[in-house]
């Protein structure tokens, strides 16, 4: 099989900065077509704005996926530039402190809304165009959906309460959604990593050698990884390399989940 996705057509959320920026561009890199997708109009246009005027493979657009007439834009506006849709990237998710004995923090809600009900709803109006255009006579690998999650669904963190709660609910639904689609070919998948090492890393690390002293002593392989090695795992889960790989979580953490919980945050 092969990992390839050139010539295939990818809806990239999250996509203005950190991992989903990384896994778009890695993705226009390897021949696919990309929509970039991102709330954060400016940040998007500061990052792509010369590829998305030059590049006949990559596309923005700028919305809140929270409201429902915005996703239905998105997919249109996919349709109308590439014809089709065959991967979608979950990639779009927040990150907010909790108190966790404060009733009034609402910061669960938000997650929830953000990571975890805005990724369903995306999936499931791109997993129906994924059956519609396939047709009646649709055989074999007819789309890929892949999520991206974290580690902090099996670590625990107090502060980080409403990060892992829907970073775990999201991951519960990639296995759901994989029983619920894979009678219809469409593959649904989740890479879950711990550090990154993204620009917003980068700027919390910077001057704080104790923190990334700690997150590299808390990995087996002794590194934090790069951008690029979860764009690979997405890339993975995407191609018909992974043909027969649905509802799996793969995680990419350098092992540091199989220690016992260190003192560091979920990045």
């Amino acid at each position: 099989m092969s990992f390839s996705i050139s010539g295939k057509t990818a809806i990239v959320t999250g996509a203005a900065n950190g991992v989903g920026l990384a896994i778009g561009r890695h993705f226009v890199q390897e021949g696919a077509n990309v929509v970039f997708a991102d709330m954060d109009e400016k940040a998007l246009c500061h990052e792509m704005g010369d590829a998305a005027d030059k590049e006949e493979n990559v596309r923005t657009f700028a919305g809140d996926l929270r409201k429902k007439l915005t996703i239905a834009n998105l997919l249109s506006a996919t349709i109308d530039a590439f014809e089709r849709v065959d991967i979608l990237v979950n990639a779009s998710r927040q990150v907010l402190k909790t108190d966790p004995l404060d009733p009034d923090d609402n910061s669960v809600e938000e997650l929830l809304q953000q990571n975890t009900l805005t990724a369903l709803r995306v999936s499931q109006a791109v997993a129906r165009k994924m059956i519609k255009q396939a047709g009646d006579e649709a055989s074999g690998h007819v789309g890929s959906i892949v999520n991206i999650s974290s580690i902090a669904a099996r670590r625990t963190h107090p502060e980080l309460l409403a990060y892992s709660v829907s970073s775990a609910a999201l991951e519960q639904m990639t296995r759901s959604m994989a029983v619920a689609l894979a009678p219809n070919g469409i593959r649904v998948n989740a890479v879950a990593f711990g550090s990154v090492m993204s620009a917003s890393l980068k700027g919390s690390l910077k001057g704080c050698d104790e923190d990334r002293e700690a997150i590299v002593d808390s990995t087996p392989l002794h590194r934090i990884a790069s951008p690029g090695e979860v764009s690979d795992a997405v890339q993975y889960l995407s191609s018909d390399a992974s043909s027969f790989v649905t509802g799996q979580i793969i995680t990419v953490d350098g092992g540091r989940t199989l220690l016992d919980p260190a003192a560091v945050s979920c990045h």
